[in-house]
């Protein structure tokens, strides 16, 4: 088979997957206009998502360790895909809402269960390879998402984006399938170590499940609330406007794999503090009324959570010998509650304090993760992986 070909077809399926969950952050006020409802009702087509997402991605891990995967493959596109095409026709926010979260919960059938076939089914030297093209299209993805959200708005309508959304998953999924190698029908190994509930509690990597908790709270929910922040004066920006200051998102292609290996010379722990840092200053220099000084503290925002989340992720996997597939689960798990819960606390934040209450529920979680991350610096320090 061409490596190249699949590594195309991995980077367009997973790709097509992620502009799902951030397709209506640029247009959250037109939403709310449309539909009539609260700031805090609209932004919940966000984190609907990110709950369903959150709230499956333990089954679908499961489910891929012990049935064929291209069968879950398959049903995760009929229903993000006709979930999509559902939300360009509803009128009704709780349905609308519904079906966001519908697409939340199957999105793990084309992510989660897509890395499982592709780490049974390939072999080590190509694995790395693919999981890179996996990864770079997460980015992508998230990026895509917004822009086309955003970009399609004005000369048509957001729904058309849903549209769009729909076939491209239902199109890279199909062709992702006809191009992934001959699935290993054999049952799956059981891996030996420690279980889901031994791996929540412990102690060594509960400050690592924080700090992915509360990276994510912070970048999602201040992105989520930017339209609202750039459409209002001084800024006074249009959804065109808005959407382009998302290409600040693709610094993330080039911050995590620097971020890895500023881990591998300094340690993880030195790296999330620095991200740490980056985050902070990022927002700090936000609050200034010009759109440079925004469009410069989000790309500090994006570059210091990149750097943060690759090293969390890098020291979770590294603390361990056995049960890395259920531990980075877990993470995911408290990564995506993060994003979900940030909407929703900054969303009233937001509506008492606008902006400022954003900025100050964000430096307070910094506070919560730099403790998490000096922990970490310390235990690397004593030798205590």
């Amino acid at each position: 088979m061409n490596a190249r070909l699949l590594q195309l077809a991995i980077f367009a399926q997973v790709s097509a997957c992620f502009t799902t969950i951030y397709l209506v952050q640029p247009v959250l006020p037109i939403l709310q206009a449309e539909f009539g409802v609260s700031l805090t009702q609209a932004s919940q087509s966000v984190s609907m998502v990110i709950l369903g997402v959150a709230l499956s991605t333990l089954v679908f891990g499961r489910l891929a360790d012990s049935l064929p995967i291209k069968p879950l493959i398959t049903l995760g596109c009929v229903f993000v895909a006709g979930s999509g095409l559902a939300c360009a026709a509803v009128h009704s926010m709780p349905l609308f809402l519904a079906l966001r979260f519908l697409q939340g919960l199957f999105i793990p059938a084309l992510t989660t269960c897509l890395a499982a076939y592709l780490a049974r089914t390939l072999p080590v030297e190509r694995l790395n390879t693919v999981m890179g093209a996996y990864v770079a299209a997460t980015v992508a993805g998230g990026l895509g998402g917004r822009l086309l959200g955003g970009w399609i708005h004005p000369p048509l309508h957001w729904r058309y984006a849903f549209v769009t959304s729909a076939l491209l998953v239902f199109v890279t999924t199909a062709a992702a399938l006809m191009v992934l190698p001959p699935e290993n029908r054999t049952k799956a190994h059981t891996a030996s170590g420690p279980g889901y509930r031994e791996l929540a509690t412990s102690a060594r990597l509960l400050p690592l499940f924080l700090v992915g908790f509360g990276s994510l709270f912070i970048y999602g929910a201040t992105f989520n609330y930017l339209p609202y922040y750039l459409a209002a004066p001084p800024f006074s920006a249009s959804t065109n406007t808005i959407t382009t200051v998302y290409f600040t998102y693709l610094i993330g292609v080039v911050v995590a794999p620097a971020s890895g290996r500023i881990s591998n010379r300094r340690g993880n722990g030195f790296t999330m503090l620095l991200g740490l840092g980056l985050m902070g200053l990022g927002l700090g220099i936000s609050r200034a009324p010009w759109m440079a000084a925004v469009v410069l503290g989000l790309c500090l925002l994006c570059a210091g959570f990149f750097a943060v989340h690759t090293a969390a992720v890098g020291a979770m996997n590294r603390s361990l010998t056995e049960s890395r597939g259920r531990a980075n689960s877990l993470y995911i798990l408290w990564y995506y509650l993060g994003g979900s819960c940030g909407i929703t606390v900054m969303g009233w934040a937001w509506q008492h304090a606008a902006w400022n209450g954003v900025l100050a529920v964000g430096f307070a979680m910094l506070l919560a993760l730099a403790a998490a991350a000096l922990w970490e610096k310390r235990l690397e320090h004593t030798g205590r992986r």
